[in-house]
């Protein structure tokens, strides 16, 4: 198969339409894109018939490179032709506003975007070793997702309910068992967990543990049980995602290893664990919201006009289409954890 003609290094947003027909341009060389204009002909090259079945946001592949026709599939991060990092010190960043860290747990950001330290933040007890507050919630500007921090002794944790909603945990400290349903899974640190819809959680930890839970669609509280509930989805058996360096998938010099996703049912919650060495990223957009855990290091958020420092324990909330880079600051990278809703795929910007 020739080579198609990047036409653009970044996907192309567009607002479809239901049952509107779109013929999208696979050689790259039309003057209408990312649409046909029939400059194909006479090459081996042939369009893309896509008729919108909902009206709805979506990237079509603008560097012709995707394996998901006629949608971006993050092909384009590892091109040659395309620019991964953006330089902080350029004038027009020079421009951006810093925003520093006080007393308050939020620091806000463009729109509804923030970050938010763990560090700064007041925690709410339930019953004897369980300690939590609301990171992302509807009440703060989240439309799909929420997410709440929690500190928990050793010991066994009060039942917590997914209440109808797909339901992932990450680990940053401890080690023990999460009880899904009546059946239990052993977890270490960075650890990745799901719960489904009609389910309920507990954690029996062996050491202090420290953990996220991430739900969608977003909720102002966790709901919590008398007792444990035995409705474990025997459909989807495995609920405990690791670190394995052989699954990770490369986006130019960063890389991420999906951690839950659809192979343990989650159709629209995904979390995956991601590296980000030290350099600045382009600014871009993404059309899934998203939560993302620094785990360690340091560096800047940025967003159109503002930007912040991060560092092991903040959370950077991104609202759907919000302008955004992260930048790390120190030799040998952070890692991140990132929850995005609803999507299956953290590579896919525009």
């Amino acid at each position: 198969m020739p080579t198609p003609t990047i036409a653009s290094p970044k996907g192309y947003y567009f607002e479809v339409k239901a049952g509107q027909r779109y013929l999208w341009c696979s050689c790259g060389r039309s003057a209408k894109q990312p649409f046909c204009d029939n400059s194909h002909v006479g090459t081996e090259f042939k369009p893309v018939l896509f008729v919108a079945r909902k009206d709805e946001d979506v990237i079509f592949c603008g560097c012709k490179h995707t394996g998901t026709a006629p949608f971006c599939d993050g092909a384009h991060n590892n091109l040659a032709t395309y620019e991964n990092e953006d330089d902080p010190n350029s004038e027009a960043n020079a421009k951006v506003a810093q925003v520093p860290h006080g007393a308050a747990a939020e620091v806000p950001l463009d729109g509804t975007c923030y970050v938010f330290s763990t560090a700064r933040a007041t925690l709410t007890p339930r019953g004897e070793g369980f300690a939590y507050c609301p990171v992302v919630s509807p009440a703060k500007g989240a439309l799909f997702q929420s997410q709440f921090y929690v500190e928990l002794q050793p010991g066994s944790s009060p039942v917590v309910s997914a209440d109808g909603r797909e339901t992932v945990l990450f680990v940053t400290h401890g080690e023990g068992e999460v009880e899904i349903g009546g059946r239990r899974f052993a977890f270490t640190q960075r650890s990745g967990i799901y719960v489904r819809p009609g389910e309920a959680w507990r954690v029996h930890a062996s050491a202090p543990v420290k953990l996220y839970v991430s739900n969608g669609p977003g909720a102002e509280d966790l709901v919590f049980l008398d007792a444990m509930p035995e409705s474990f989805d025997t459909a989807h058996p495995g609920r405990v995602a690791e670190i394995d360096p052989s699954q990770r998938h490369a986006m130019a010099e960063r890389s991420f290893q999906m951690l839950i996703n659809r192979e343990h049912g989650s159709l629209v919650i995904t979390q995956f664990i991601g590296n980000i060495p030290l350099s600045k990223a382009m600014p871009h957009k993404h059309l899934y919201e998203e939560a993302l855990i620094f785990l360690n290091g340091a560096g800047v958020v940025w967003t159109e006009n503002t930007k912040t420092t991060v560092g092991a324990g903040d959370v950077l909330f991104l609202p759907r289409k919000q302008t955004h880079s992260v930048q790390c600051t120190v030799e040998g990278g952070f890692d991140v954890v990132g929850v995005i809703y609803p999507g299956d795929n953290p590579s896919i910007n525009y």
